[in-house]
Formats: C-alpha cells, sequence, structure tokens
C-alpha cells in the first residue's frame, strides 16, 4: 500500500504501481465511488469496446467520428 497527498484543489496523483496493476493509462477515465466513508477508484470502461452490441458496428474511427459529430449538433441545438 502507498499513500498519496491531496492538493488544494482536491487532486490526488495514483502511485505509478497501482495503475500498472490495474491496468490503467495516462489519460484513461476513472470511476469514483464513496462506499461507506471509503473512496474506491477503478478504471472506467471504454463505450467504444462494446462496438457492435446493438448491431452491425461500422469500424472504430467511423463510430469515433460518428459519434463525436453527433455530440456537436446536440451542443449546438443546445445553444
Amino acid at each position: 500500500m502507498t499513500t498519496a497527498t491531496v492538493s488544494s484543489k482536491s487532486q490526488i496523483t495514483l502511485p505509478a504501481a497501482a495503475c500498472r496493476e490495474t491496468g490503467i493509462k495516462p489519460h484513461d477515465r476513472v470511476l469514483v465511488e464513496v462506499r461507506e466513508g471509503t473512496i474506491v477508484i477503478r478504471s472506467a470502461p471504454d463505450l467504444m469496446d462494446f462496438e457492435g452490441v446493438l448491431g452491425k458496428a461500422l469500424p472504430r474511427a467511423v463510430e469515433i467520428k460518428k459519434a463525436a459529430r453527433a455530440v456537436a449538433d446536440r451542443l449546438r441545438k443546445a445553444t
């Protein structure tokens, strides 16, 4: 077990050994959960790993571009 220091902005740096053991890489997203007063941090699933679950999927790069366009369109409509 290692320790980490909480910054003035309530940020911590995850220990490298913990990241290696859990497979967390730079720029990955993590889930932060509070369970009975304990903070639990774990890898967040990459939604693109589910491609094809709802039917035939387009190539990954196409799916990502299509999703980005949909988000941009939605944001334009909201403003």
